[in-house]
């Protein structure tokens, strides 16, 4: 079993029942987005769960140590060169002593979970992708959230994923997908797929109030916030450049977990780095989202 290390600050928290906010760490290292705009990212996300009057947390695997919040010195490690850990990569990257394991969604929710920790900010999840009833490439992050009784707040899923099919396998493992003051699923860099959300929430009460009414205990939530209006890409450029980027992934064997960095960065390449803008302001406005709601989780619990 998972025992996460916790920074000093996260532990004092959840000792007081104070609103903690988990975050990712692979959105901050060298596989996500590139210097020096990765160290905006994590600053704004920082200060924004700060500011919302919340403890922040981020998730990592340093020295084969699952940790769940860091001290300000160690923020430039996370900064740089990195193993990408989900969830079944967690047990490898701490037996075998990864020096850096960057947590995707999935292993951020379920060192969330095992920390205690029940909101988690991300920009986007992972989902179904296109194509998957014949290759069976389902994200493990629906799995995670399926599996751990927290929050994951998000702008929806990446844009080239098969949206209704994500949505489809969330209502089947049981997990709520609640749009914030939204009535569609946001599609990562634009404010709607055009597929509507089931249920929509005015307030992050509502939100814990859902949490607690959950019928498995054991299970999680998806919080799926749009883009800021004024960040968003133009929805029309956007659906070319991803018609295009999937059509030459295919053409070229790229599949799995490549086809994310590949088409991420023809969209940054189409929209002249406009891309990068919009990345930052969504996950910061995730974060700020998050922390309205994890004051609101822990304001019930206490």
């Amino acid at each position: 079993m998972i025992s996460p290390v916790l920074s000093d600050d996260v532990a004092a928290a959840l000792a007081d029942g104070a609103p903690v906010v988990a975050l990712e760490s692979t959105i901050f290292s060298h596989l996500g987005l590139p210097s020096p705009n990765n160290r905006e990212a994590l600053d704004r996300c920082l200060s924004a769960i700060v500011d919302g009057g919340a403890v922040p947390a981020v998730t990592a695997v340093l020295d084969g140590v699952p940790r769940v919040g860091l001290s300000a010195d160690e923020h430039a490690r996370i900064l740089g060169p990195a193993r990408k850990a989900a969830e079944r990569d967690l047990a490898v990257a701490i037996g075998q002593g990864w020096a850096f394991g960057a947590t995707t969604v999935s292993a951020s929710v379920a060192l969330a979970a095992h920390a205690g920790v029940s909101v988690f900010a991300t920009g986007g999840i992972g989902g179904v992708h296109r194509g998957a009833e014949l290759t069976g490439d389902i994200s493990a992050d629906l799995d995670a959230m399926a599996h751990h009784p927290v929050i994951t707040v998000s702008a929806g899923a990446k844009a080239f994923l098969d949206l209704p099919r994500t949505l489809e396998y969330l209502e089947t493992v049981g997990v709520p997908v609640l749009g914030w003051r939204h009535d569609d699923f946001p599609a990562f860099y634009t404010r709607s797929s055009g597929v509507p959300v089931p249920h929509r929430v005015e307030s992050a009460d509502e939100v814990a109030a859902i949490l607690a009414a959950r019928s498995r205990d054991r299970s999680g939530m998806l919080v799926a916030v749009p883009i800021p209006e004024g960040d968003a890409l133009d929805a029309d450029t956007l659906d070319g450049v991803l018609a295009q980027a999937l059509t030459d992934a295919d053409a070229a064997g790229i599949g799995g977990a490549a086809v994310t960095p590949f088409v991420l960065g023809r969209i940054g390449e189409a929209t002249a780095g406009e891309s990068v803008p919009a990345n930052l302001a969504l996950a910061e406005n995730n974060a700020r989202v998050a922390a309205e709601i994890a004051v609101a989780v822990a304001g019930r619990a206490g």
